[in-house]
């Protein structure tokens, strides 16, 4: 009878470590070299962050790279940082790199006779020594201390903390996911020393980061710094010579980070805790527009976003696929013009919410809609023609194509745009409205090196040795492992009983571990995160979009964890995010909940979208979930971390409060401050209550409303000061709360204070009646002592007698 499966894995992975083992090599010295065929050819940093050797990139391909160690990643799965060999990767024997006596770093191909595939170009007379250092500078020194070469100095498509990019370096993509050539995205330093995202493509390029159609002083960019120089810090915090800066979610936290160009184009900050296997996406350039990439779906094609589904692309009306699969190739045209001048054989069909950026034959300003058809009728590479309102308000421009490209569907476009076709040809108002969607390309296959060599002469009796000594060792691991085995079956029995007991008490679904790792991708698009934990996107096998929330916190018990989970399960309320199942097994404790269209109002507070009505309502229902919370929930839910992450936005932008009851549930009337094991909340957001040894009540959660509805209402983050002048004199920075407090309280300046502290993304469209109400709640709720703040139901209620009374 055949062991099962399960018995051989332990042994197969034994020997394969034994067959893998590294010795891993502190340095290289002169006349020395890194074998490809010697997985012990390895230089390591001196705390084991980083590894430096041969990198498998296809079939028998390798390229000498750096990349991030890690105890569970082997091969192509380890996280690459930097590749001397992008574009000719070397045969897997017989290839090596060497550090010949004259100081000059080699790269050989044995495949290719011995051919040089990259050098360092460096010579030095004294001794030089290649070594690897903690933050992935792989660097070449001389005998003196000096550096003759380093790798921070040729970046490929990932930026380290502490590496610059200057104006001598560029970052650039990888061609596919698997596919480590160059690709055709840049990030570098323009000649107005701003930093910018670059679509270089192999016919066109264009630049689409910054926004192109937005200047760069609009933007904040500052043009005449020529130092040209951006770094990352490794808490997480992001500064260029422009003017440009950003922090990371997850800033201050200690972690491996890395800045990386994806091959889609999109530039993201990744971030994991040292030992973890999966990365965390905690910032990116382009995160609620990702069509607004230039060459994403090729010529006559547009992409669509659908935050459910991701991006696709399709043809315009009246194209086709020109490779079918391969979108970069874009669409052609299923019909032809007996000539493209012939006015008698062509018309124009319009095309809703669809913009195409670039490449006009002209701009034609403040024109009509006939001369503007005109006008591309008369071009014969005239492909169509954009209508739309001219900035200043009141006109219309006109904006012939004689190229479709950069095209995407938006809906908030407020123009038109007309395609060419021939008379003859018709159109379904599906076809024009819809559109057929198309799957996505598949990932371009691995380059695949065809090399031919000689095989080396192999020693038997070593051979013999180390396989024999595996073989022993494999045999030790299955005796123990079926002891193991034995032991813990019994105690599964148990444990499954159990759990059908708390799935019965629980009323939802209980999800395992690898149905949510498939369900989410092996938690790859990471869609949020807090200081409970990370939130992902994920499919469930019903085919509903789903968020799952990886708690950070593993150490509560099994059945503590699920009476929690129960009780979270049983709250029901419009304006709190609904609980579908659980994941209790093992370390791992996950939440699934409804997936939010909008996201958070954190991520909506800039958007025009989110229009004072809309807002008001956000204030109103926000307030409702709250008031449930504290007093009508069988027991007594503290959220503790109120804030516009916490707050998602449904399809009709109804607010719904998330991550409620993962804090604390008690007992009314029954808590201190040493329930809590440690300060929970935000910073600028957390009542003085945290921080001054009071009793923590339901007043906290008050008190961060109170703050997130002052900075929905003024579009300024607690987090930042407020930039006064005031009287002529001096600027100063200020607080939030007291900015706020002295604006209510200037006297006979009703209109005009208003004016100051609303938000200036609503361009003064709001009821001032409501807003003066909404900002006097808010300030009632901010007061420093808690029982001067109102409970939530009674600021709904005062809410709602406004709005019935308006």
């Amino acid at each position: 009878m055949a062991p099962p499966p399960s018995l051989l894995l332990p042994l197969f992975l034994f020997l394969q470590s034994c067959r893998l083992s590294t010795s891993a090599l502190p340095s290289l010295a002169k006349r020395a070299s890194l074998s490809v065929e010697d997985p012990g050819d390895v230089l390591v940093s001196p705390s084991g962050v980083f590894s430096a050797g041969f990198f498998p990139v296809g079939d028998n391909a390798y390229g000498f790279a750096v990349w991030f160690s890690d105890h569970s990643c082997s091969g192509a799965n380890c996280t690459p940082v930097w590749m001397a060999n992008r574009e000719a990767p070397v045969n897997g024997r017989r290839s090596a790199l060497s550090l010949l006596d004259s100081g000059n770093l080699v790269l050989t191909d044995a495949g290719d006779a011995g051919a040089e595939v990259w050098s360092s170009g460096t010579r030095s007379g004294s001794a030089a020594e290649l070594r690897l250092n903690d933050t992935g500078n792989l660097f070449l020194a001389d005998g003196s201390g000096g550096v003759l070469w380093q790798s921070f100095d040729s970046p490929t498509n990932t930026l380290l903390p502490q590496q610059p990019l200057t104006r001598n370096t560029l970052l650039i993509s990888a061609r596919s996911r698997y596919n480590y050539s160059s690709g055709f995205y840049k990030l570098y330093f323009d000649n107005d020393n701003v930093l910018r995202l670059l679509f270089d493509g192999p016919s066109i390029s264009g630049v689409y980061w910054p926004y192109p159609w937005v200047s760069s002083n609009q933007l904040g960019r500052f043009l005449y710094n020529s130092s040209r120089i951006a770094v990352l810090d490794p808490l997480g915090r992001f500064q260029s010579s422009d003017n440009y800066s950003f922090s990371t979610s997850d800033y201050g936290a200690a972690r491996q980070r890395r800045m990386t160009l994806d091959f889609d184009g999109n530039l993201r900050v990744y971030s994991r805790e040292r030992g973890s296997a999966v990365w965390a996406v905690t910032w990116e350039a382009l995160s609620s527009i990702p069509c607004f990439i230039h060459g994403v779906c090729g010529n006559n094609s547009l992409c669509s976003y659908d935050p459910a589904k991701g991006r696709s692309c399709s043809c315009v009306p009246g194209y086709v696929p020109k490779v079918p699969g391969d979108w970069s190739a874009g669409c052609v045209p299923d019909f032809t013009f007996s000539d493209g001048c012939v006015t008698d054989e062509i018309r124009f069909v319009k095309l809703l919410y669809i913009d195409f950026y670039g490449y006009d034959y002209n701009t034609i300003f403040n024109t009509t809609l006939e001369t503007c058809r005109q006008t591309c009728l008369k071009l014969c590479n005239c492909r169509g023609f954009q209508y739309s309102k001219s900035s200043s308000g009141g006109t219309f421009d006109c904006y012939p194509k004689i190229e479709l490209l950069n095209g995407h569907n938006l809906p908030s476009f407020t123009g038109e745009f007309f395609i060419k076709v021939p008379k003859n040809k018709t159109f379904t108002v599906d076809q024009l409205v819809k559109r057929t969607q198309y799957s996505c390309p598949p990932t371009p296959e691995v380059k695949i090196l065809d090399r031919t060599y000689s095989k080396k002469g192999k020693n038997g009796a070593l051979n013999f040795m180390l396989w024999f000594a595996c073989v022993v060792g494999g045999i030790e691991i299955v005796v123990v492992f079926l002891v193991w085995f034995f032991l813990i079956r019994n105690q599964q029995d148990v444990t499954s009983a159990h759990q059908s007991y708390l799935l019965a008490a629980t009323g939802f679904k209980r999800f395992t571990y690898d149905e949510l790792k498939k369900a989410t991708r092996n938690f790859s698009k990471e869609i949020g995160r807090g200081a409970g934990g990370i939130v992902y996107k994920a499919l469930l096998p019903d085919d509903r979009v789903a968020a799952v929330k990886v708690l950070n916190n593993a150490t509560t018990g099994e059945a503590d964890f699920l009476a929690e989970a129960s009780t979270i399960g049983r709250v029901n309320h419009m304006n709190l995010i609904e609980m579908w199942g659980y994941c209790a097994e093992g370390k791992h404790r996950l939440l699934v909940y409804e997936f939010m269209e909008h996201g958070s109002l954190a991520q909506n507070l800039s958007s025009p979208e989110l229009h004072w009505k809309r807002r008001f309502d956000i204030a109103v229902g926000t307030a409702k979930g709250l008031a449930y919370l504290h007093e009508e929930c069988l027991e007594w839910v503290l959220h503790c971390d109120v804030k516009p992450q916490n707050i998602l936005i449904d399809s009709d932008y109804q607010p719904k409060v998330a991550d409620f009851g993962l804090s604390k549930l008690m007992d009314r009337g029954k808590v201190t401050n040493s329930d809590f094991s440690r300060i929970r909340g935000t910073r600028g957001y957390m009542a003085p209550e945290w921080v001054s040894n009071l009793s923590i009540t339901s007043k906290v959660d008050v008190y961060s409303y109170g703050i997130v509805m002052l900075e929905m209402v003024t579009g300024i983050s607690p987090t930042t000061s407020v930039h006064s002048l005031e009287g002529g004199g001096d600027a100063k920075q200020v607080q939030l709360v007291p900015w706020a407090r002295n604006k209510v309280n200037e006297p006979g300046r009703t209109g005009s204070r208003l004016k100051e502290m609303v938000d200036p993304a609503l361009k003064g469209d709001y009821d001032p009646k409501k807003m003066e109400v909404l900002i006097e709640v808010a300030l009632r709720c901010v007061e420093e002592d808690k029982d001067a703040r109102p409970t939530m139901s009674q600021v709904v209620e005062m809410l709602l007698r406004h709005e019935n009374d308006g």
